[in-house]
């Protein structure tokens, strides 16, 4: 296996992290979409719709930074040069913050509930359920991220501090 860029990550290591957030962005979108459809066909009624912040701000629509952010991490592993691990820590801590404001926003969509027309009821309740789910979704992407951003910037300055005492032991 060859090393991605450090000693402590593997470049399938990296495959495998680039892959599931990937997969965990397709699958954030795809969720957005079934929640697009879900509250688009409520109707009207005298308690109103059911019209969550998640669903207005768009956030698991949000998923398509976690796609980048998978995406940067493969081409590091690929092209292991120290641009491209830049990037990849740079897109991994955007990810970070979005993933962090994803579960706050479902944190208080989950929390707070007002009562919505008997024929909403029912697509307010899955639409919640759905964001149930997604939470263990977001705090997935959030560890991810968050692990590999860490232990690639550790190994950035562990190896830029290396890099000074080398060039003096060759010069002797």
């Amino acid at each position: 296996m060859a090393l991605c860029m450090c000693e402590k990550i593997s470049s399938a290591d990296c495959f495998v992290l680039g892959a599931i957030q990937i997969m965990i962005g397709i699958f954030c979108f795809l969720m957005w979409y079934l929640l697009f459809t879900l509250y688009w066909g409520q109707f009207e009624g005298v308690f109103g719709i059911y019209d969550p912040v998640t669903y207005k701000t768009g956030s698991s629509l949000w998923g398509i930074f976690f796609i980048i952010s998978g995406a940067s991490i493969i081409r590091a592993a690929i092209y292991s040069t120290q641009k491209h691990v830049m990037v990849s820590i740079i897109a991994n801590s955007v990810s970070v913050l979005i993933a962090l404001s994803i579960l706050c926003l479902t944190i208080v969509e989950l929390s707070t509930f007002h009562s919505v027309s008997y024929r909403n009821f029912g697509q307010a309740k899955l639409g919640r359920r759905i964001s149930s789910i997604l939470i263990s979704f977001y705090l997935m992407e959030l560890a991810i991220t968050f692990i590999y951003s860490t232990i690639m910037s550790a190994n950035m300055c562990h190896r830029h501090e290396q890099r000074p005492s080398e060039d003096a032991e060759s010069s002797f």
